[in-house]
């Protein structure tokens, strides 16, 4: 069972090959301070997994948060048009991390990690934010873009996997899920 209702993640792990249920799970999302990024998406994807398998008991759940960080500092999902014109304008001509954190739980036993990617953006024009930010498209998405989707023409590099920015790592999902079936 997959704890989100990104459709991005269920086509990734449907893309893999692995049968799938939807429960989105309703936490508390804010950073707590001084939390570096990876702690951050690690401590979300914990929490994400242990309030939906609280609700299923002996079902396997797959959780996942993904965010982008740029000097350590979090950009999360825009709040409105002007902060993803910030965002977008900070990531324009440079590398940033983009961490997603993944947890698999079942019956209080929960299993996590972290994989992280570095991504690098050529200099995005002012106009070409302002017509993504049109889009609708930046308005869900940590730090504003998805690299699978209209920002794909700003992105000139992606060092790791491409699947960690989409928001899962299918690798490291499979690797999580192999450590609770080896315990059956």
């Amino acid at each position: 069972m997959l704890a989100s209702s990104s459709p991005r993640r269920r086509e990734l792990l449907t893309a893999a090959g692995l049968a799938i249920e939807i429960d989105p799970a309703d936490i508390d999302e804010r950073q707590l301070p001084g939390e570096p990024p990876r702690a951050y998406v690690e401590r979300l994807a914990r929490a994400k997994a242990a309030t939906v398998a609280a609700r299923h008991p002996g079902r396997v759940i797959v959780a996942a948060d993904t965010t982008v960080a740029v000097d350590e500092e979090i950009l999360a999902k825009p709040e409105d048009a002007a902060d993803a014109a910030r965002m977008l304008t900070l990531l324009s001509g440079r590398s940033h991390d983009v961490f997603t954190g993944v947890a698999v739980a079942r019956d209080g036993e929960i299993q996590s990690g972290v994989d992280a990617s570095v991504v690098t953006m050529r200099p995005i024009a002012v106009d070409e934010i302002d017509a993504y930010i049109a889009s609708g498209e930046p308005m869900d998405r940590a730090g504003a873009y998805a690299i699978q989707g209209g920002a794909a023409s700003f992105v000139t590099r992606c060092d790791g996997a491409f699947d960690t920015v989409v928001g899962l790592p299918v690798v490291l999902v499979r690797s999580l899920l192999a450590g609770f079936e080896s315990r059956r």
